[in-house]
């Protein structure tokens, strides 16, 4: 029987086939040392923070007494409100972050009120693309899909085809040096984005630059004769035209006005790239005095690279501004990782929170058989709670923004996560527990905020009871058709659903045997076997015979998963254009060019196609 120690430390697990497996007492050591402890340490101490639900009453009377308070306190609204409270909490406390100071100088409390239940329209029933962005490319882009392409994408699919929204990968900052990080869920900063994705054209004084910025667009368009996306390219690039444009630009008052309203983050993002610019892209690599934001010598820095700084809080007013520009046009659900670079800006930021040598990843399973390790830090949860979860609630508000709608990658790590320490292979890992009801209490709020429904992806392995907590809390599962026995027919409705994944195969790979045949050429990497079985099953879902063109079996699939009465379907784009090669292959580094493959075609192409209609009928039909 599974008990957790008072550091969310479990003692054991349950596998997919239902085996226990003991926290060996080596593992609990190494956890207990990445967390700053060692085997003697107590239990926490109480955090001053409490999460309080409101929905849509008044908060319970057990929940408006806080421990260690019993006199007259100031209490500070989110709004400036200022009130006087004296042994408990008015009731109808607003939603938002609260500060309650006692008078008689104990410990001020943060008080997050929510209304504990994300947000979620009724009805909600629609579909949409799945999009990586960066392989969506027209005949503008510069070697990589921007956001420009997005805005063309979302106006036509919404105009044209009657799409609901799009899905689109995560577009979160990479490193500003050479080379350039590939993967989108390995970001440098999951609250700011990546410069890639501008479109430069659109840069306030690009039209004025003209003759200045030809050679570089000419260079940038050249890019995309190949398919294979050359992020390095792009960044020297992009980059060159990006500061001749900052050199002419003179200021704006929204510029000023975003930079305000971002604050301390911001600052400390700009500061974190100027020295990734002059030391490399791992923090823990950088000189000693310029290895935690607090240091007196990177607050001198940041102060004689006032122009610098600047231009990289540009760069992220820029990518608000468009992003908001093609959120405009059709309703975004953004993907949020579930972590981020140990060497990059969130976890220089957040150093004094996160767990120092180990990673998460995935205990062994039927489809990874030994295990993943994703090389992700993980927050310490008493650490994340004594901070008061600023960390969680600055990552799901930024994730938010422009969002109709958000997808959490690995949901279940609201629950636990798989620590695995530095050097061990992943069956010898375990779990450690989060204060998921006040993650989730929050996640509700910031959904509440944004006026953004929620869906998370619990694939994999994942433990009783937690789908039904997530419904709970009016959180979409997700559903794939290639994994399903059932029959589309019974899928829930509080659901996501689509026929496979980025980190599957495409429907077109599975029918032509271009996937198996990538298996077995990545040797001891691929996985021929688990190819084989997904080709099974999608001609048993599509009973059709082996001589169908691939079009025609992407039509059919998609008219399978419109029987789903799941709230929200979705269909990628790789299937609209039939593309053979999958976006990414799991437990691949360089054996598979992930996150590299652009579309077989331009997005002008794709609107003259006529399997993305069929797709979008069939959807469109339920």
């Amino acid at each position: 029987m599974e008990t957790v120690d008072a550091w969310g430390i479990v003692s054991g697990y349950h596998d997919v086939p239902g085996a226990w497996h003991e926290t060996p007492p080596e593992t609990r050591a190494a956890l207990l040392s990445a967390m700053g402890l060692d085997g003697a340490a107590g239990p926490p101490p109480e955090a001053p923070v409490r999460v309080l639900r409101r929905d849509p009453g008044p908060i319970p009377h057990s929940a408006l007494r806080i421990p260690h308070w019993d006199g007259p306190a100031e209490l500070s609204l989110e709004d400036g409100t200022v009130l006087r409270a004296e042994r408990a909490l008015p009731p109808d406390l607003p939603y938002g972050y609260h500060d309650l100071r006692p008078l008689d100088g104990a410990a001020p409390v943060r008080l997050i009120v929510s209304p504990g239940r994300c947000h979620l329209p009724e009805p909600l029933r629609g579909w949409g693309w799945a999009v990586q962005l960066y392989a969506a490319r027209s005949a503008q882009s510069w070697g990589i899909g921007d956001l420009a392409d997005l805005h063309r994408l979302a106006r036509w699919s919404r105009t044209e085809l009657g799409a609901g929204g799009l899905l689109v990968c995560p577009l979160s900052a990479a490193a500003p040096v050479l080379p350039q990080e590939p993967s989108p869920y390995y970001p440098s900063s999951r609250r700011y984005r990546n410069p890639l994705y501008l479109r430069i054209e659109e840069v306030p004084g690009a039209a004025e630059a003209g003759l200045d910025l030809e050679r570089l667009a000419a260079a940038g368009r050249a890019l995309n004769r190949t398919r294979r996306i050359d992020r390095d390219a792009v960044f020297r690039i992009k980059m060159a035209a990006l500061e001749r444009l900052w050199a002419r630009f003179r200021g704006d008052p929204a510029f000023d006005r975003y930079r305000e309203a971002q604050g301390e983050a911001l600052v400390q993002f700009a500061t974190f790239c100027i020295l990734a610019e002059r030391h490399g892209p791992d923090w823990r690599g950088w000189p000693q005095e310029h290895r935690h934001p607090q240091a007196p010598a990177v607050a001198k820095l940041a102060a004689g690279q006032a122009d610098r700084a600047a231009f990289h809080a540009w760069l992220q007013w820029l990518l608000d501004e468009q992003l908001a520009r093609a959120a405009r046009a059709c309703t975004m659900m953004h993907d949020l990782p579930i972590g981020f670079d140990p060497g990059g800006a969130d976890a220089w930021v957040w150093q004094d929170v996160m767990a120092g040598g180990v990673s998460v990843g995935a205990p062994p399973d039927g489809f990874n058989t030994r295990g993943q390790d994703w090389a992700l830090p993980p927050f310490v949860p008493h650490k994340l709670r004594a901070a008061a979860y600023e960390p969680f609630v600055q990552t799901m508000r930024a994730a938010l923004a422009h969002a109709g709608a958000l997808r959490i990658d690995h949901v279940m790590g609201l629950f636990r996560l798989f620590w695995i320490p530095r050097g061990a292979e992943p069956a010898q890992g375990t779990y450690v527990r989060y204060p998921a009801e006040d993650l989730l209490a929050i996640l509700a709020l910031e959904s509440h905020r944004a006026g953004a429904f929620v869906a998370g992806e619990d694939l994999g392995t994942v433990e009783a009871g937690v789908r039904e907590r997530l419904a709970e809390h009016r959180i979409l599962s997700t559903r794939l058709l290639c994994f399903e026995a059932r029959p589309p027919a019974q899928l829930p409705e509080m659901a996501l659903a689509a026929y496979s994944t980025h980190d599957l195969p495409t429907i077109a790979g599975l029918w032509t045997g271009a996937e198996l045949r990538a298996q077995e050429a990545l040797g001891a990497h691929g996985n021929p076997a688990g190819a084989r079985e997904l080709q099974q099953g999608l001609r048993a879902l599509t009973d059709l015979p082996p001589e169908t063109p691939a079009d025609q079996v992407i039509e059919a699939v998609y008219r399978r998963l419109a029987e789903a009465p799941s709230a929200i379907l979705t269909a990628t784009l790789d299937d609209a254009f039939a593309a053979e090669e999958r976006p990414n292959v799991p437990g691949t580094i360089t054996e598979w060019p992930n996150w590299s493959i652009a579309l077989p075609g331009f997005l002008e192409a794709l609107e003259a196609a006529s399997l993305p209609r069929r797709i979008a009928q069939a959807l469109a039909r339920r």
